[in-house]
């Protein structure tokens, strides 16, 4: 069966079972780009089922690339709080900003002006072309990574084959209906062609597939593991006398800029504070850092930052980490 044959058997497929996603419509591109540019931002390593409600709530603020350019930096990290990965709501804020700015609320449509913007690298700039513009991009993540090498029975590290994974995707993209093809193959994915338990019998391609019966299948694709630095510290609950909390807005460069936190470090800042016993532990990519929780109690901010009562903590843009901290800390006081 030629390559158009399996583009077209995997398009049925997608008509009749693709999910219904509040960012996608079938037949075509989006009509408004808007809408592909901050679920493409949003999925950056983050499921569907999780970035749905987010996005639901995004839009209803910011319903249009204006209202988001105009917002302010530290009312979009409070409507980003959760998804993680904050460099992601920086490029989408500076994005819509420099789209406003340069091109007049339009979106640029060649490939060189869409890496220009902030936040965008090869696969987010094809699958917003393709998504947004039915340009006939390759669109590769995780999902399609798997299925190309379960399909031709690619046993080699993906990191040593990228460049054969990417031909042997590319030569099946259907370039007429671009937009579609790039939804169905990251469905086929999600929903058939999973990690684990795949629905070989659902599969459209299952004829095809060169790994339907092999007893290697789940461990294909096979990828080169990377071990995690394990990293351990102290987070301070600085109290005063009103029994308000001490909280600062970090700005140290990394994936946290422009969050508020509470003091915490490697090394022990405070050595009159006292140690709850309680530890929390969060993943960031590669890294495990587990914090222990100790309080405090001054009547003087100890560096540049405010005092609130805790109930006012949802006002201002926490990461998981530190919600972690306040709500361990909660369960237990």
């Amino acid at each position: 069966m030629s390559k158009t044959d399996l583009s077209t058997l995997l398009l049925k497929w997608y008509d009749l079972n693709g999910r219904q996603l509040p960012w996608r419509v079938k037949g075509g591109a989006h009509p408004n780009p808007y809408v592909i540019l901050v679920s493409e931002f949003m999925l950056q390593q983050t499921t569907v089922k999780t970035v749905i409600p987010y996005f639901e709530r995004f839009m209803q603020r910011f319903p249009d690339i204006d209202t988001l350019a105009r917002a302010d930096l530290e009312e979009v990290y409070l409507y980003w709080q959760g998804l993680g990965y904050y460099t992601r709501a920086r490029s989408l804020h500076t994005t819509a900003q420099i789209i406003m700015k340069n091109y007049a609320g339009k979106f640029p449509q060649s490939k060189q002006e869409i890496l220009k913007l902030k936040g965008f690298g090869p696969y987010t700039a094809a699958s917003f072309l393709a998504l947004a513009f039915n340009q006939a991009e390759t669109v590769i993540d995780g999902n399609v990574t798997r299925i190309i090498c379960r399909l031709h029975h690619l046993t080699e590290p993906t990191d040593k084959i990228t460049d054969k994974i990417r031909e042997l995707a590319t030569e099946l993209t259907d370039s007429a209906h671009a937009s579609d093809y790039a939804s169905a193959i990251m469905d086929l994915g999600a929903l058939i062609c999973t990690p684990k338990n795949p629905l070989c019998r659902q599969c459209p391609w299952n004829k095809f597939c060169q790994s339907k019966n092999c007893a290697d299948l789940e461990k294909i694709p096979y990828k080169t593991k990377i071990s995690k630095t394990e990293k351990n510290g102290f987070v301070y609950l600085i109290f005063n006398d009103q029994g308000q909390i001490f909280i600062r807005k970090r700005t140290e460069p990394g994936l946290l800029t422009g969050l508020y936190e509470f003091p915490w470090s490697e090394t022990h800042l405070y050595q009159d504070a006292i140690n709850t016993n309680l530890t929390i532990s969060h993943i960031f990519t590669h890294i495990k850092l587990t914090l222990n929780i100790q309080t405090l109690l001054k009547n003087t901010p100890p560096t540049k930052g405010i005092f609130i009562n805790i109930a006012e903590l949802e006002n201002y843009p926490l990461s998981t980490l530190m919600k972690k901290v306040i709500n361990t800390w909660q369960k237990h006081n």
